[in-house]
């Protein structure tokens, strides 16, 4: 194949990588740091762009039924996960300039955001084991520096140490059960797995109990990256700790990172064997989203609240996996880009008070209604999304996961436990709503100071492109929710 061919595939990356690398030198040469700000939109914007441009060009095509090269393939499934990242990452670059202002080296700070997006991109596009573990370390990596960036207070240290050991434990458990697949199926390539899962569980060359182990482990290992109950108890302190925005980022496309390699190891590598981890992950995905959810209705802080939030959210999205139908997959997917943008809004909106000076108690919320409206009727819009209210994009991405959950369980052949996926998923998100209308209570119900909030600029623009996303998404879901079927159709069609 030619360099040029090669460099193609690869140049988004090496966009993102080329302007991480020249941020500590803008971070020299201009005393005006939204410039940074600027530069690290720059590829950002234009990645998304040329997304867009080939999502509706019909660009995806020809790479659906053909990968250009062997460790990395474009097709429609990668391009809405790289979609999604990228446009939080907009987000939280928008959002970031007012709240770090006081911080040094500010060049840093935006490499490392462009630095984690690109790993997450490369998770997003990997066809290849060892590939996909390079994405997630590098994410991973900047990730950890970025949650302990406010070096002057001691929980975003406490943040990144947690988040570090935490990260550093997944990573070993990832990367030991890629190896024992590698050792029984000699192959690191996901698709390639396939052939080799029936042999490998019929216990031929006593190879089931390796397979059996690398299993459990690759579920421990990617379980604590979307933070799934039992390997969820990092993610409320890292959220809080962190920087505002940088918990938008780890709540909003980190998690959905992990779900990109789940998606790609159990409904490509994985899927001949399904019914041997089906009904262990099913299980999994109804302990998340229930105990975050009970868990959520008990916190006082709203950071805290955020991040249970975001662990039942998990759990909505693990659903697709022991479902594994095509429905299920872009009802997966389209979760996953509604859940980017009322996510990271509503953590934008907490970053937004906080430069102005409000805390982080929900009781700090007390009268947002009058002081700030715009910022109170995003929060609303947020939350009632996260709740699934309808027409926001939260309820058209849960309707048809749980419909595809009731689908699959009521199909010829189908398996009638997966009903309980179902009732589990509205149960839980009747529940959530308790919670989130607290907040929305206190905003609007109960009298705080009179004291008017300005919106710093970016983070505002930030916000409203967040909220007019989530909107759109709900209204206008039947474009959004065919383009999600295709991608979902571009990956299984390539499962052996």
């Amino acid at each position: 194949m030619e360099i040029w061919n090669v460099l193609d595939e690869f140049l988004p990356q090496l966009l993102l990588v080329l302007f991480a690398l020249i941020m500590p030198a803008l971070d020299y040469f201009f005393k005006d740091k939204r410039v940074l700000a600027f530069a690290a939109l720059a590829p950002l914007v234009a990645y998304a762009l040329a997304l867009v441009s080939w999502t509706i060009g019909g660009y995806w095509e020809p790479a659906i039924s053909e990968p250009r090269i062997g460790l990395l393939e474009v097709n429609l499934f990668s391009g809405v996960f790289a979609l999604a990242f990228v446009a939080v990452g907009i987000i939280v670059v928008l959002s970031s300039p007012e709240f770090i202002k006081a911080e040094r080296n500010q060049g840093e700070y935006y490499a490392l955001l462009l630095l984690a997006i690109t790993g997450m991109t490369v998770v997003a596009l990997a066809t290849d084991l060892i590939v996909l573990f390079v994405g997630l370390e590098v994410a991973g990596i900047a990730s950890f520096a970025l949650s302990g960036f406010s070096k002057r207070e001691k929980r975003s240290a406490e943040a990144a140490t947690k988040y570090f050991i935490v990260g550093g434990f997944s990573s070993a458990l990832t990367l030991f059960a890629i190896s024992l697949f590698y050792g029984v199926s000699g192959t690191t390539e996901i698709a390639a797995m396939g052939p080799q899962m029936d042999a490998m569980f019929a216990d031929v060359d006593g190879t089931h109990s390796v397979a059996v182990l690398a299993t459990v482990m690759l579920i421990a290992g990617l379980g604590f990256k979307i933070a799934a109950v039992p390997f969820h108890m990092w993610a409320p302190d890292v959220y809080e700790g962190a920087p505002t925005p940088v918990s938008g980022l780890l709540a909003a496309a980190s998690k959905k990172m992990g779900f990109a390699a789940l998606f790609k190891i159990f409904l490509l590598g994985l899927v001949v064997v399904k019914a041997d981890w089906d009904v262990a992950i099913g299980i999994i995905a109804i302990l998340t989203m229930t105990v975050g959810n009970l868990v959520a209705v008990v916190q006082t802080n709203i950071k805290r609240m955020l991040a249970y939030s975001s662990i039942a959210q998990a759990g909505y999205i693990l659903m697709v996996l022991p479902i594994g139908t095509e429905y299920a997959v872009a009802g997966g997917l389209f979760h996953v880009l509604t859940h980017a943008f009322m996510k990271s809004g509503a953590f934008m909106v907490v970053a937004a008070l906080a430069v102005r000076g409000v805390g982080e108690s929900i009781d700090d919320f007390k009268g947002l209604g009058k002081r700030s409206p715009f910022l109170a009727l995003a929060m609303t819009l947020f939350l009632f999304s996260l709740a699934g209210i309808p027409p926001l994009a939260g309820f058209a991405s849960k309707f048809v996961l749980f419909s595809s959950a009731v689908d699959a369980s009521i199909a010829p052949g189908g398996q009638s436990w997966l009903l309980w996926l179902a009732v589990a998923g509205v149960l839980n998100s009747a529940l959530s709503l308790y919670y989130y209308a607290r907040v929305v209570k206190r905003m609007y119900m109960e009298k705080g100071s009179d004291e008017r909030i300005a919106i710093p600029k970016m983070t505002g623009v930030a916000i409203l492109f967040a909220l007019v996303m989530t909107i759109l998404l709900g209204v206008y879901f039947d474009a959004v929710l065919e383009l999600c079927q295709e991608a979902a159709g571009s990956l299984l069609q390539s499962v052996p």
